[in-house]
C-alpha cells in the first residue's frame, strides 16, 4: 500500500511541490475592511465556505474509494478550518495510512488535493488527518513553540528550530504570531526551518 501511494505521489505531484510548500508555510492572514465592505465581505465569505465544503465532499468521495480499494474501514468527518477544508479519517488499523513520521499521510493529502484540483480546477489547501495524527502533532508543535517563545523573550536572541514540513512550520508561525512575536522560514526544502525573532 505504502509503495503504491509513494509511486503515484511522486509521479503526480512533483509539479506542485513548490506551490504546496509556499501555500502551507504562512501564518493565517488577518482581514481588514470598513463597514461599507461588510455586505460584500459576508457574501464572499459564504461563497468561500461553499467552495471549501465542495472540496471536502470531493475529497471524501476520493478517500472512500481509496479505503474500499485498500479494504480498510474508517469514518470520514468533514469540516472547514479557517481558510481550508479539513477531512479526517478515524478507524482502527489505519497506521499504514499514516506511515513513518506521517510520510504516507502527507502523500495521501497531496493525492487528495490533486483529486480536488481535477474536479474544480483550483489549487486546494485541504488538510487531511488520519487517526488524530496531525492533531497530536499540532499539540506537540504548539508546546515547542511556547517553549521557544519563552526562551527568545528571556534571552532577547533569535532561536532556530529543526527542519520541518510546511504544515509543521505553519503551526509554529501561527503560535508565534499569536504570542505577538515574529518568525520566518529559512533554508531550502526539505531542510527549511523556522527562526523565531525577538520583539523589536
Amino acid at each position: 500500500m505504502s509503495e503504491q501511494i509513494d509511486e503515484r505521489d511522486q509521479a503526480g505531484t512533483e509539479a506542485q511541490v513548490e506551490e504546496v510548500a509556499s501555500g502551507d508555510d504562512r501564518p493565517d492572514p488577518s482581514v481588514e475592511g470598513g463597514a461599507s465592505d461588510a455586505s460584500t465581505a459576508d457574501e464572499g465569505t459564504e461563497d468561500r465556505v461553499s467552495q471549501l465544503e465542495q472540496e471536502g465532499d470531493i475529497a471524501a468521495d476520493y478517500l472512500e474509494e481509496l479505503l474500499d480499494i485498500a479494504d480498510l474501514d474508517g469514518d470520514l468527518d468533514m469540516d472547514v478550518d479557517g481558510d481550508r477544508a479539513a477531512v479526517s479519517i478515524v478507524g482502527a488499523d489505519l497506521g499504514q495510512l499514516v506511515g513513518k513520521d506521517g510520510e504516507v499521510l502527507d502523500a495521501l493529502q497531496e493525492l487528495t488535493r490533486l483529486a480536488v484540483y481535477r474536479e474544480t480546477g483550483e489549487r486546494s489547501r485541504l488538510m487531511l488527518d488520519i487517526s488524530g495524527h496531525r492533531a497530536e502533532q499540532k499539540r506537540r508543535l504548539e508546546e515547542l513553540a511556547a517553549r521557544t517563545i519563552a526562551e527568545v523573550r528571556e534571552s532577547g536572541s533569535a532561536a532556530s528550530l529543526d527542519p520541518m514540513s510546511p504544515f509543521q512550520r505553519k503551526v509554529v508561525h501561527d503560535a508565534v504570531a499569536a504570542a505577538g512575536l515574529s518568525s520566518e522560514s529559512e533554508g531550502t526544502e526539505p531542510r527549511r526551518y523556522v527562526v523565531v525573532l525577538p520583539a523589536g
